[in-house]
């Protein structure tokens, strides 16, 4: 197994912290999708994607579809993708990526718990060679699959990894081979439960558990935040 099934198998996926706030997110994701490419699903590989992330999180279908029409709404507030980079304590890369209507309020907020954890927010850009970005599919697996006979079809798309996690079966390509990739799941009759973009660190650091607590503190109160997605690190 390579990369991105270690990485996998050993991220901590936390759910946001309660479902109140996961709808939220979802919502806002679902919004800007629509407002992007268009209400339609059947013409918006996004927004269909993304639909099919919120029902797997059990997102009443009242809640999706006010999001779709939402992002056509007038007073729809521009929401806009921002990456965050810094260190957290013990030298600990971390990239925070944000979806925000008041990049002023994020930006200062994410200072302030750099300030107040010990860590420093630095420039965007700064951490893009620690870390690979990935799409990642996860589909059901079908009863005649050959994961090794998928993997080398999905290899001409720009896939990388094909492995089977807890019954379902996980796909880890090149960020770029996203669309390719959704569209020959699709054609092939596969059903996409998720996706999600990852960023994988190209090395990892090791800590102490004293200070893996401390680190730990940092990203809690940063994952806390109502503008931020999702927080990538390099701690081992």
């Amino acid at each position: 197994m390579g990369r991105a099934f270690e990485y996998r198998k050993a991220r901590k996926f936390k759910r946001w912290g309660n479902m109140a706030r996961v709808f939220t997110r979802l919502g806002r994701e679902i919004t800007m999708a629509a407002k992007t490419g268009g209400g339609d699903p059947s013409t918006n590989p996004r927004l269909r994607l993304l639909i099919q992330n919120a029902r797997s999180e059990n997102m009443p279908k009242e809640n999706i579809e006010r999001a779709i029409k939402r992002a056509f709404e007038k007073d729809i507030s521009d929401y806009k993708e921002i990456t965050y980079e810094g260190y957290a304590p013990y030298g600990i890369a971390l990239v925070i990526e944000t979806a925000t209507d008041n990049p002023q309020r994020t930006v200062a907020n994410i200072r302030s718990y750099f300030n107040k954890f010990n860590g420093s927010l630095g420039t965007q850009g700064m951490l893009d060679f620690m870390f690979d970005r990935k799409c990642s599919f996860k589909i059901v697996a079908k009863s005649d699959m050959d994961l090794e006979m998928l993997e080398l079809e999905l290899i001409g798309f720009g896939g990388e990894e094909v492995f089977e996690e807890e019954g379902e079966v996980m796909i880890f390509a090149e960020f770029q081979s996203f669309g390719p990739i959704q569209k020959y799941l699709e054609e092939n009759n596969f059903e996409i439960k998720s996706f999600q973009f990852e960023r994988i660190p190209n090395d990892t650091k090791e800590v102490t558990e004293e200070q893996r607590k401390e680190v730990e503190k940092l990203i809690d109160r940063i994952e806390e935040d109502e503008d931020v997605t999702n927080v990538f690190h390099n701690m081992k």
